[in-house]
C-alpha cells in the first residue's frame, strides 16, 4: 500500500510553536498556531507532525485546538510518535496511544513512529513489544502506516530495518552541516534507508535553525546568490535528495511560515551553484568550535536541576561566534526560574537522551567559564 504523504515536499514539525510567558511560563499561543495551520493548509500543504513529549505534551493539544477541532480529518496528514520515556511495560503502550488519539481529537493516526530510536532504548521498545503492539494498532484501523524516528549510526539503523520489515518509513535527521558529520551521519543513514527501500521523512533540515542564523561570512556566501533566505537553501538542499518524501520544518511564526510555504510552492532542485556555495558554508561552519545542539528539548525531561540546557548551549554557540556580544542579559534569564550551569549534578541523565550525542555536562561547565562567571 503506497503511503500518501501529502500534496507538497514540506511539513509542519509542531515541535517550536508560538509561544508567551505567562506567570514564569512559557504557554503556546494558540490563536497564531491556528492562523498558521490555516495559512498552511490554504497553500495546498497537510503534513502535520507531532509527539507527545513536544512542548511538554502540549503540541497534542495545539493539534486539537488548532486542526483537528477546526477542519475535517480528510484535509490533512498527521503523524504522532510513541516515546520510550512513556512507557515501562507493554501494557502501556495501548493506553498511551489511545490517550495520543483523544488529545489529538482524531480516530487514527496517518503514521505512527517510534520515536528517536538510538542503542540507548531499542532494547526497551523491543523488552515491552513495541513493534507488535504497534502492528496490532494498524491491524485494527488505529494507524495507516509504520515507521521509526532514528537519532544513532547508520550501522544500527541497517541492524533495525533487517530484523524490522513492518517499518515503512524512517525519519532521519538530516542538513547540509550534518551531511558528513560523524556523530549524525546524515548522508549514511540516507543511504541504508535507500538500500532497504525505505520511505524518508526529514528532520532538522535547518538544524534547529541554526542554519538560518548564520555567521556573516558564511551569511554572505548565501546572500550573494540572491535567490531567497537561508533556511530556504537548508530546506531545498533536504528535499533535494532522491527518496526523500516529506521535510519537516519546525516553524514558529507565521512569517517563518510565509517564507518556508513560498519557496517550497513550486520547489526546486538545488543546482551546482547552489550546492557550490553551500559547501563552502560547511567549510566555514566546520572552522568554527560550535556545539551542534537542536534545541530538540530531550535533555529537559530528566534533569534534576531544571536546568534549561538548550538554552545555556545556545548562549555558549553565540559566544563563540559573536566574541564581543553581552550575554548576561540572556544567561539571567534563562536563570531566573531555572538551574544555572554551575548547578549540574553531573548525573548524566542528559547525555543519556541527547540525539547529537553532545558531552553536555563539559558543555555546561565551559558555559560556567565563559558566560556564568564574566
Amino acid at each position: 500500500m503506497s503511503i500518501n504523504f501529502g500534496n507538497k515536499l514540506l511539513g509542519f514539525g509542531m515541535m517550536r510553536l508560538p509561544k508567551v510567558e505567562k506567570d514564569g511560563k512559557e504557554e503556546i499561543v494558540y490563536d497564531k498556531v491556528s492562523e498558521m495551520v490555516d495559512y498552511f493548509l490554504d497553500h495546498g500543504f497537510n503534513y502535520f507532525d507531532t509527539a507527545h513529549g513536544y512542548h511538554q505534551t502540549f503540541s497534542e493539544v495545539a493539534v486539537n485546538k488548532c486542526l483537528s477541532s477546526r477542519h475535517s480529518r480528510d484535509k490533512y496528514i498527521l503523524t504522532n510518535k510513541l516515546t520510550a520515556m512513556y512507557i515501562d511495560k507493554k501494557e502501556d503502550i495501548e493506553p498511551f496511544f489511545m490517550n495520543q488519539l483523544k488529545t489529538c481529537g482524531v480516530e487514527y493516526f496517518d503514521n505512527y513512529l517510534l520515536h528517536s530510536v538510538t542503542k540507548n532504548n531499542y532494547d526497551k521498545y523491543v523488552e515491552c513489544g513495541a513493534f507488535e503492539v504497534v502492528k496490532s494498532l494498524k491491524e485494527r484501523g488505529f494507524i495507516k502506516h509504520i515507521g521509526m524516528s532514528f537519532h544513532d549510526s547508520a550501522e544500527f539503523l541497517e541492524k533495525i530495518l533487517k530484523k524490522h520489515e513492518e517499518i515503512e518509513m524512517v525519519q532521519i535527521q538530516f542538513n547540509y552541516i550534518d551531511f558528513n558529520y560523524k556523530n549524525v551521519q546524515s548522508k549514511a543513514c540516507y543511504d541504508v534507508c535507500r538500500k532497504y527501500n525505505k520511505d524518508i521523512i526529514i528532520m532538522e533540515p535547518v538544524k534547529g535553525g541554526k542554519l538560518a542564523n548564520l555567521p556573516a561570512d558564511a551569511r554572505k556566501i548565501i546572500e550573494d546568490l540572491k535567490g531567497g533566505s537561508m533556511a530556504s537553501y537548508a530546506i531545498r538542499f533536504a528535499a533535494s535528495f532522491e527518496g526523500v518524501r516529506m521535510v519537516l520544518s519546525g516553524m514558529s511564526s507565521l512569517d517563518e511560515m510565509k517564507d518556508n510555504v513560498a519557496f517550497m510552492d513550486d520547489f526546486k532542485k538545488i543546482n551546482d551553484e547552489e550546492m557550490k556555495a553551500i559547501n563552502k558554508v560547511v567549510e566555514i561552519l566546520n572552522s568554527i568550535d560550535i556545539i551542534p545542539c537542536t534545541t530538540c528539548e530531550y535533555c529537559l525531561e530528566g534533569c534534576p536541576q531544571n536546568i534549561l540546557i538548550p538554552s545555556m548551549i545556545s548562549i555558549l554557540n553565540q559566544k563563540k561566534m559573536y566574541e564581543t556580544a553581552n550575554f548576561e542579559h540572556n544567561y539571567d534569564l534563562a536563570t531566573r526560574q531555572n538551574g544555572k550551569a554551575s548547578e549540574c549534578i553531573e548525573c548524566g541523565n542528559c547525555e543519556s537522551v541527547c540525539p547529537q550525542h553532545i558531552e553536555i555536562i563539559d558543555a555546561l561547565k565551559e558555559v560556567v567559564e565563559k558566560v556564568e562567571n564574566k
